[in-house]
């Protein structure tokens, strides 16, 4: 890694703002930005860690030769991903780059869950998916893995978390807020062990809306704040997408059974969802 070279990763549940990110610190020639940087390499290593069926040892051989390697041939004075495959490989990262800095997008759980649910019904834990993973895990790697697609590495209960005898029958929006939680959760413990001066934590309703969000973003990693820049954080561009429709009686009950603790965390109250369909 070049000397002048400092790493930045944007951890989150996804659908949260992240390719927003791409696009905005793209808009400044000194900045290597990326969006789910070597995905096909990284999220089932950021699983299989999580889960205990690959050690610290492997973990960071996977983001050495992804990561590691693309620092060290950047000319760019900050390279930064926005991953949420990154969210399970917190400490890894901080042992590969010391002096890396974190950004943690927390967006509204109940959207996050619901544009899951709704757009990504093919490669978002389909019934197939969870089940080959299951096998592979409970049998502690001794059923093959599922190949490195995407749809397969999605996060499974650890042994002996409450939700773990009944995951299966979570339906698709149980397993999904679960995952938003979770992933919330492992990234809040993860960024306890690294001092304040190289994480920051915002959520993307702040940072659209609010002046002295975005400028302590650009703070945080030194960059400069253009006014003109504003447009870039849309979610499609310029114009701003609709959130996903409100969730229904039965998934706003399931939601906050499995995902209340950590909104409440987060600050995220039931008046802040606009509208709960009966």
């Amino acid at each position: 890694m070049s000397a002048s070279t400092r790493p930045f990763f944007v951890v989150s549940s996804g659908r949260s703002g992240t390719s927003m990110m791409q696009r905005l610190f793209s808009a400044f020639p000194h900045v290597e930005m990326h969006h789910e940087y070597m995905m096909q390499h990284v999220q089932p290593a950021a699983i299989k860690h999580y889960l205990g069926l690959i050690g610290l040892g492997e973990a960071v051989h996977v983001l050495r030769a992804t990561h590691g390697a693309a620092i060290h041939h950047t000319p760019a004075r900050l390279w930064g991903d926005a991953s949420h495959a990154l969210s399970w490989l917190i400490p890894v990262l901080n042992r590969l780059f010391p002096e890396a800095r974190f950004i943690h997008l927390v967006r509204d759980g109940r959207h996050v869950t619901q544009s899951y649910f709704l757009e990504r019904t093919q490669d978002c834990y389909t019934d197939d998916a969870v089940a080959a993973l299951q096998r592979h895990y409970d049998s502690h790697g001794q059923v093959p893995a599922p190949p490195p697609e995407a749809r397969f590495w999605w996060p499974l209960p650890p042994r002996g978390h409450p939700l773990a005898p009944d995951f299966s029958s979570l339906g698709r929006f149980g397993r999904i807020a679960f995952h938003w939680a979770q992933v919330n959760r492992t990234i809040n413990h993860h960024l306890d062990a690294i001092p304040p001066e190289r994480k920051h934590v915002i959520r993307i309703e702040d940072l659209v809306s609010r002046t002295d969000a975005r400028q302590g973003l650009m703070d945080f990693l030194g960059l400069p704040w253009d006014d003109r820049l504003t447009g870039l954080l849309a979610p499609g561009g310029s114009e701003p997408a609709p959130e996903p429709p409100a969730l229904t009686g039965e998934q706003s009950a399931q939601f906050d059974a499995i995902a209340s603790d950590m909104m409440h965390l987060f600050g995220y109250t039931r008046p802040a969802m606009q509208r709960v369909a009966r």
